[in-house]
């Protein structure tokens, strides 16, 4: 009997470092797969001179996988004149990737798909109504221009999926009010971390490498750590977390910035206008490893976004035993514990700064324990092997 296939669809390159939950969720539901399960991936070039429009063999994680890049994409984190998901629904039209199941991150793709034999699921990142009528963020993703667009588009692609799975219980129960005839295919899942490589230190090593990390950089011995680490986007709203930072002391309490992304140089603007160059720094991408290891030398974790699904890097901070500082966005509130985080009820920066205090504070209460205490359930070899059970469960060889 031979094994199935399945086919992912999402606009990246696995091997390029690129930054974003999705890009991170693919990955482990590549590191995780079945033995008996053949994979394909269906992305994009990094390599300006590396080949596309055909099938590479390849291996990620230690797992062997089919490639198959659209078109070149040098720079993931920058924004284009066109989107890189038009660019991408584009060149699917003129493909059929039918097989025995097929999983889409995105919902703009399959507008290519309705055709494709195969068991279809897609992923909902986001709760992307919040997104769409978020009104204190500029900018963020396209559709907040087109909503009526969007969601004419949304009704009309729903169908085709057999199955609708939601990191966000609101859009659940969303999608499943505003499609009944479809509500019993609509089911919540968990994102998820990596325990391989996110995992806390005991309290003195976790102290000397602190310590350590304040001497390469030539810090006071005494320097506390907060982190931020995702794209640098209007929907995370960075520039918040860097003015919170005059609410909060002492002085020597550092913001470490990782990511890439369009505000990148807003940002840097912003750190100088606000006379705060001594105590933010942007690191600019950082492989996972390097992520890893920040989130257990710091004090905590912020996310000051606008909307959110359940950011992967949330759960990737608990599991290090880093609390949690986060605005009202998403399913983090929902997930937090009272001593693994506090969550920020005004997005505003002296809010901001108060509920960040609240954790330098009294660091007994919000303990490394608790942390991974919470984080425990959101592990990626117990979350993605059941979604895969589920999915197989469902299988006829032809």
């Amino acid at each position: 009997m031979r094994n199935p296939d399945l086919t992912i669809f999402y606009q990246f390159d696995p091997w390029d470092a690129s930054i974003g939950g999705i890009q991170t969720i693919v990955r482990y539901f590549i590191k995780f797969a079945p033995d008996d399960l053949n994979l394909k991936l269906v992305g994009t070039q990094s390599d300006p001179e590396g080949p596309i429009g055909e099938w590479l063999h390849r291996e990620l994680d230690g797992r062997a996988i089919d490639f198959f890049p659209l078109f070149h994409l040098p720079d993931d984190d920058a924004r284009k004149l066109i989107p890189t998901s038009v660019r991408y629904t584009w060149s699917l039209l003129w493909q059929n990737f039918s097989g025995d199941f097929l999983h889409f991150h995105r919902i703009e793709p399959t507008l290519a798909t309705a055709r494709w034999r195969g068991h279809k699921t897609l992923f909902v990142h986001n709760d992307i109504h919040q997104q769409i009528q978020a009104q204190d963020v500029d900018e963020g993703i396209l559709w907040k221009r087109f909503p009526k667009v969007y969601f004419a588009l949304e009704k009309r692609l729903i169908s085709q999926f057999d199955r609708v799975l939601s990191c966000n219980s609101e859009s659940t129960e969303l999608y499943k009010a505003q499609y009944p005839e479809f509500a019993d295919r609509v089911a919540s899942y968990r994102n998820t971390f990596d325990g391989d490589r996110f995992y806390p230190f005991d309290a003195p090593e976790r102290e000397q490498r602190r310590q350590a990390y304040a001497a390469e950089r030539g810090q006071p011995s005494d320097t506390r750590y907060l982190l931020f680490a995702g794209r640098l986007h209007p929907q995370k709203d960075p520039l918040l977390l860097i003015r919170s930072m005059h609410h909060v002391a002492p002085q020597t309490v550092h913001l470490l910035i990782a990511g890439a992304g369009e505000l990148a140089e807003t940002m840097r603007e912003e750190i100088r206008a606000q006379g705060l160059e001594t105590r933010v720094t942007m690191l600019g991408p950082v492989a996972q490893q390097e992520l890893a290891d920040l989130h257990r030398i710091s004090s905590a974790f912020v996310l000051s976004s606008a909307y959110e699904g359940l950011p992967l890097v949330v759960l990737e901070a608990l599991a290090c035993g880093t609390p949690i500082v986060t605005t009202r966005a998403g399913e983090t509130p929902r997930l937090l514990s009272p001593d693994s985080g506090v969550v920020c009820e005004e997005r505003t920066p002296e809010a901001l700064g108060q509920s960040i205090q609240q954790v330098l504070a009294d660091p007994a209460r919000y303990s490394a324990l608790a942390c991974t205490d919470n984080a425990a359930p959101y592990s990626a070899k117990t979350v993605i092997q059941k979604i895969y059970d589920d999915m197989l469960a469902s299988w006829t060889p032809s």
